[in-house]
């Protein structure tokens, strides 16, 4: 398939598409990730209970890997890590402090709607091989997934189509507002979300590499799903 033929390329006033190869790179698996949340919502109106549907989230997180796979060339900047050991010092605190925020910022008025959850036990007994996928997924999958979409394109995008040529310091505080409460409206704990958005921004600013958001990304998530299994707390997954 030749550039001129990728989906969605709709050409902009000028005569340039709205978003290059490089773009949909970085959309598609986000795009798959958020289908397959669509899938779920529909299968659930049409009767499947939560408990059916938990085979869907190994599916999801495959899927999402399938289309990184094949995308892979076009994330340089995951090839090399120039992410010195104080910038992993500061992403690790920042995935810490990011956590306890979003295990605080739940009040009522701080959330939208009502978080399905990911209940992996079954009888009253924990299914661990649920828990793991989960696990692996949120820490592992969705944080390249992610911050390959929010940072690394929609931030820079915002400020020019040719988001590539756009240093990680350069940003615009606008595009830091407005792509981090879009990330924080994409949760269930909105408040939360937009101050993670804000953090992984900062991180992407100061180091200047997508691995400094998506190593506090992975420590937030990880840490997650570690307390949601020990304190039974399923509607934070």
């Amino acid at each position: 398939m030749s550039e001129h033929d990728a989906p969605g390329l709709a050409a902009t006033s000028g005569g340039a598409p709205m978003f290059n190869r490089a773009a949909w790179a970085r959309i598609l698996p986000f795009l798959t990730y958020m289908l397959f949340i669509g899938v779920a919502e529909l299968l659930g109106h049409l009767g499947w209970s939560a408990a059916d549907l938990r085979w869907l989230y190994g599916v999801k997180i495959g899927a999402v890997v399938l289309v990184l796979a094949i995308f892979w060339r076009h994330y340089s900047e995951l090839k090399t890590c120039r992410l010195p050991a104080r910038g992993v010092l500061a992403a690790l605190a920042a995935g810490v402090l990011v956590l306890v925020l979003w295990l605080g910022l739940g009040a009522e008025w701080m959330t939208i709607g009502t978080a399905a959850g990911f209940d992996p036990t079954s009888a009253g007994r924990i299914d661990w091989p649920l828990v793991a996928v989960r696990i692996a997924g949120a820490a592992l999958v969705v944080p390249v997934m992610e911050e390959l979409f929010w940072r690394s394109f929609l931030l820079r995008w915002l400020d020019t189509a040719d988001f590539e040529t756009v240093d990680p310091s350069q940003v615009t505080i606008k595009s830091v507002a407005i792509t981090s409460v879009l990330f924080g409206f994409e949760h269930h704990l909105w408040l939360a979300g937009i101050v993670a958005g804000i953090a992984f921004s900062a991180l992407y600013m100061r180091h200047r590499t997508i691995w400094s958001p998506i190593l506090a990304h992975a420590v937030t998530n990880g840490l997650l799903g570690i307390w949601v299994v020990t304190t039974s707390s399923w509607s934070y997954w």
